[in-house]
């Protein structure tokens, strides 16, 4: 994959925008080859099979789990890490309860079970019980665990860190909040709330409703750095977005722009790549398409560092 190992200026003359513009292009062009390029690699491949045996918990299910282990991000039973993963429930750990679909043959007519059927006043009787089509009866509580309560085999990760010699990046970002009109706070590892995301965008109340951007705390400056480009590109593009199904473009769009700013910076921002290439699946080609509000949008951003 191609690597971003320089940084790049640009004087202040009459084609300044233009010459960025171009610049930008090129860079989006490169990251889509990147992404093609991680999306055919034994590493990514490897990590998508292992991600499509996670089940994709109901929204009232998902809430149970982060009520009951805020901090979970891969949640499975007891028997499926056993038995799928290597991996074993630590001793002594709790479960975190959910609801699981009871799927079962039901009357065509009342939806019961053959054995509730028979305590109803449902009359239905066209079939008998052993020809029933199966489907959804009920729901029962069952017990799943947060992959933090097993121990095993290591599950694969994709390498999505930003390094380099940031120099004084972050401040810089940090005191650019103001002209990007953005609250920001880097919080602590152990008071981090979020569980493995690296960094959220909010508003600071219900009333209130100025964008905050946290992140999490970390060694690598380069990629904190990275990390506040991303929520500062959602603060400026989403934040007053509420369309759930649109989840993916706004992270392609964000991570896009935080490659690009970064690149700028000097940074090796390279690993966008597997980021972007979990969310495009096979349509590289869509960031290309948003090249408009990716270039504004980091330029915005570079230029609010450069005046801070």
């Amino acid at each position: 994959m191609a690597t971003s190992d320089s940084s790049a200026s640009f004087e202040e003359t009459d084609t300044r925008h233009d010459e960025m513009h171009s610049t930008i292009e090129a860079w989006i062009d490169d990251l889509v080859d990147d992404i093609d390029a991680a999306q055919a690699s034994d590493e990514f491949q490897e990590w998508l099979d292992v991600q499509s045996r996670f089940h994709d918990y109901s929204h009232r299910n998902t809430l149970l789990i982060k009520r009951q282990c805020p901090q979970a991000t891969k949640v499975a039973g007891y028997n499926t890490w056993r038995n799928d993963f290597d991996r074993h429930v630590q001793e002594g750990e709790q479960a975190i309860w959910i609801w699981a679909p009871i799927i079962t043959k039901r009357c065509p007519e009342c939806e019961n079970s053959p054995s509730y059927h028979e305590n109803t006043d449902c009359e239905y009787d066209e079939t008998p019980s052993e020809e029933w089509s199966k489907g959804l009866v009920g729901f029962k509580p069952a017990p799943v665990f947060d992959v933090s309560q097993t121990e095993g085999e290591p599950l694969p990760e994709l390498e999505t860190a930003a390094f380099g010699d940031t120099e004084d990046l972050v401040p810089a970002l940090t005191r650019a909040a103001d002209e990007l009109g953005v609250t920001v706070r880097i919080v602590d590892a152990d008071e981090w709330e979020y569980g493995d995301a690296k960094g959220v965008c909010k508003q600071r109340s219900f009333h209130d409703l100025t964008p905050v951007v946290e992140v999490k705390a970390r060694p690598n400056q380069a990629d904190l750095a990275v990390t506040l480009i991303h929520e500062y590109a959602h603060t400026l593009l989403h934040f007053d977005l509420d369309d759930k199904d649109k989840r993916s473009k706004r992270e392609v769009e964000a991570e896009a722009i935080a490659y690009i700013v970064g690149r700028y910076f000097g940074l090796d921002t390279s690993g966008s790549a597997f980021y972007l290439a979990a969310w495009q699946e096979d349509n590289s080609q869509e960031i290309q398409d948003r090249l408009g509000w990716i270039s504004s949008t980091a330029q915005r951003i570079i230029e609010a560092v450069a005046e801070g």
